[in-house]
Order: C-alpha cells, then sequence, then structure tokens
C-alpha cells in the first residue's frame, strides 16, 4: 500500500482521506485546522507536525485547498513541497482552482523531476463520504495510471479530459451548469410555494419530470423535501456559496481568456455574489433559493 500526505481535510479532504485509511493505505495529514487532524488520526492518520513534515518518505502527495493561492503557496518557492517531496513522488491535487494554476505547479514538478495531475471532483460531501466521487483528471496518462487505485478508493468515476489544467477546466464547465441549475430549481420552487404548491410535491413531480437534476433529487434546495440536503439542516455542510462564487468566477475568467460567451454563468455568478451579501457566504449553495424566498 502507499504512504501517502494528504493535506487538507475540510468537508471534502477529511472524508476522502478516511476512505484511503479504509483501503489500507498509510496517510500522514496535515490541516491548518488541529482539530481536523485529530479526527483524522482518530481514523487511523499519523499526524504531520507541518505540511513539509507530512511529505517525508511520501510516495504520493494529496491535496484539497480552497482556491489557487492556497496551491501556489503550499507548492511553489524555495520552501514549497515541491522542494522538499521524494524524488520521483506523484502529486494528485484535488483542489478545484484556475486552470493556469494547475498548468504552473505542474510545470514547476515536472521540472523537479516529479509527476502531478490536477484531478478536481464532483459529488459533494455525501460522494466523499460514500466513496463515489467523480474525478476529473488532468495531466499525463501514465501519472493517471499511477493514481488510479488511489482514486479507485476514494472515488465512483474517473474521467481523463486533457492535459495538465484540463481537469480544471471541465470541473468549471460542470459547477458553472450546476450554479444555474441551482438557482434555477429554486426559482421554480418559490414559484410554486406562491401559488400555495406544496414544495415537496412540487420536487417530487420535478424529479421524475424533463426538469429533473441533481438539484432536485440530491441537494434540494428547500427546506424539508429531502431529509439529508443542506436545505433541511439551515444549510449547513455542503458545498459552500463562497466556494461556488469562487469556480463561477474562475469559469467567467476561462471564459474570457478565450473569448467565449458564458451568458447564463455570469448571471449566476451574480446571484451567488448578492447571497454571499446577504449574509449567506458560509451557508450552503442552495441557499441561493433565499433570494428569492425570503421567508426561508
Amino acid at each position: 500500500m502507499s504512504r501517502i500526505a494528504f493535506i487538507g481535510l475540510g468537508n471534502m479532504g477529511g472524508p476522502m482521506a478516511a476512505n484511503l485509511l479504509k483501503a489500507g493505505h498509510s496517510l500522514r495529514v496535515f490541516d491548518l485546522a488541529p482539530a481536523l487532524v485529530a479526527g483524522a488520526v482518530v481514523a487511523g492518520a499519523h499526524a504531520a507536525i507541518d505540511a513539509a513534515d507530512a511529505v517525508v518518505d511520501a510516495e504520493v502527495v494529496i491535496s484539497m485547498l480552497p482556491a489557487s493561492r492556497h496551491v501556489e503557496g503550499l507548492y511553489l518557492g524555495d520552501a514549497g513541497l515541491l522542494a522538499q517531496m521524494p524524488a520521483g513522488a506523484l502529486v494528485i491535487d484535488c483542489s478545484t482552482i484556475a486552470p493556469a494554476c494547475a498548468q504552473k505547479v505542474a510545470a514547476a514538478a515536472t521540472a523537479r523531476g516529479l509527476q502531478m495531475i490536477d484531478a478536481p471532483v464532483s459529488g459533494g460531501t455525501a460522494g466523499a463520504a460514500a466513496g463515489t466521487l467523480t474525478f476529473i483528471v488532468g495531466g499525463e496518462a501514465s501519472a493517471l495510471e499511477r493514481a488510479r487505485p488511489l482514486l479507485q478508493a476514494m472515488g465512483k468515476n474517473i474521467f481523463h479530459v486533457g492535459a495538465s489544467g484540463a481537469g480544471q477546466v471541465a470541473k468549471l464547465c460542470n459547477n458553472m451548469a450546476l450554479g444555474v441549475i441551482m438557482a434555477a430549481t429554486g426559482e421554480a420552487l418559490a414559484l410554486g410555494s406562491a401559488h400555495g404548491l406544496d414544495p415537496k410535491v412540487l420536487s417530487q413531480m420535478m424529479a421524475v419530470s424533463t426538469s429533473r437534476s441533481w438539484a432536485t433529487e440530491v441537494c434540494n434546495p428547500w427546506p424539508g423535501v429531502l431529509e439529508n440536503a443542506p436545505a433541511s439542516r439551515g444549510y449547513s455542510g455542503g458545498f459552500g456559496n463562497d466556494l461556488m462564487l469562487k469556480d463561477l468566477g474562475l469559469a467567467a475568467e476561462a471564459a474570457m481568456s478565450t473569448g467565449a460567451s458564458i451568458p447564463l454563468g455570469e448571471l449566476a455568478r451574480n446571484l451567488y455574489a448578492m447571497n454571499s451579501r446577504a449574509g449567506h457566504g458560509g451557508l450552503d449553495f442552495s441557499s441561493v433559493v433565499k433570494l428569492v424566498a425570503k421567508d426561508l
């Protein structure tokens, strides 16, 4: 089994690390939140005093961080992990970041004789816990084959979409569509509720009709419709509004870099920005329904 350094044990990283432990791998873990490290230790991981300590003798380094600046800060520069990792190690970055950032870090890894893939995920916190994530991979095929057994311990689907950075582009496309769909689903449910319809019955109908989506079946934005959805627990947990806002901003940057047109993506970005300014940035992104159903 592989000796793995796992950096970033938040809502997604923590369950992913737990699934690697269940598969029998040895993990040294680090997170800026000591409580998260302690939780991983209870599950069988070894605590590192810092990120550099985590990568000592590591065959594979996996990171799950919030944004591009965190990934660059972790890996690049004289004090970055790329300068301290053992020769021949593999880097798997599962963060959702700018494609250009993924390419920059991958190029630096290659220059140091290391392999790297960008492997952002889809499936949410429930998928992370269940080990059913979808990995969207950019990088060399040989690096993916090295990573595949580990990805299979954490997920159900693996898509190799192209060279370094391509995984990030595909993930941004996915999240842009998700953001638009969630906002539209919330509007539809708010409209039905305003006319006296039961949002649960309306959602059940939509889930087997032409508006069927992940938003109607898995992460319904209306409280009480799905027991395990963030909306039914005060929009806590799940995928934060401000993380969706970050991803939509990255999608807008990616569109500008090629002259692509994303009018609905830009509209969705503005909606999640409005939701953040309304004080809901830390809530699950399905809380965007609050913009059109203010009694929630």
